[in-house]
């Protein structure tokens, strides 16, 4: 869909925007190392920038530390997690959206196989431990400047 806009009150700016389908926004989100999740704290709305992977089964897992307010929050809850990518100059990017129950990863073999391959926190984690979340509802979308 083509729509033309105004921006910064100037000249018209036309732009093609578009929904993404669940193939397209997992495959953006493998390529990004960072996003957000989006959960409950103290009955209010919490967003927390989190460096994670994707992986095989689509889900989204991060590492945090065992005694985190994180951990102890969205385990077992329902999240949504957000990736995204912007070129404000070009004002094009897209934006993607899984919504899934998040879990601690308990399996001893699961946590082995995940310590090997997959996210490395950016914070140096003495009781390290992997959260995943099930990719339930996965939505998406892309803004190309025309």
């Amino acid at each position: 869909m083509t729509v033309a806009r105004v921006h910064d009150g100037l000249v018209p700016h036309d732009v093609d925007f578009h929904t993404l389908g669940r193939k397209a926004c997992l495959r953006l989100l493998g390529r990004v190392p960072v996003g957000r999740i989006v959960y409950t704290r103290r009955a209010l709305p919490a967003v927390l920038p989190v460096n994670f992977r994707l992986d095989a089964d689509s889900s989204v897992v991060l590492r945090t530390s065992a005694g985190s307010d994180l951990v102890r929050a969205v385990d077992g809850a329902v999240v949504a997690f957000e990736a995204d990518e912007f070129d404000a100059a070009a004002r094009s990017g897209w934006s993607v959206v899984v919504t899934g129950r998040a879990a601690l990863v308990t399996d001893p073999a699961e946590r082995a196989r995940l310590a090997r391959c997959g996210p490395k926190s950016w914070m140096p984690l003495p009781d390290g431990v992997f959260v995943r979340i099930a990719p339930d509802l996965v939505t998406g979308r892309r803004l190309s400047a025309m």
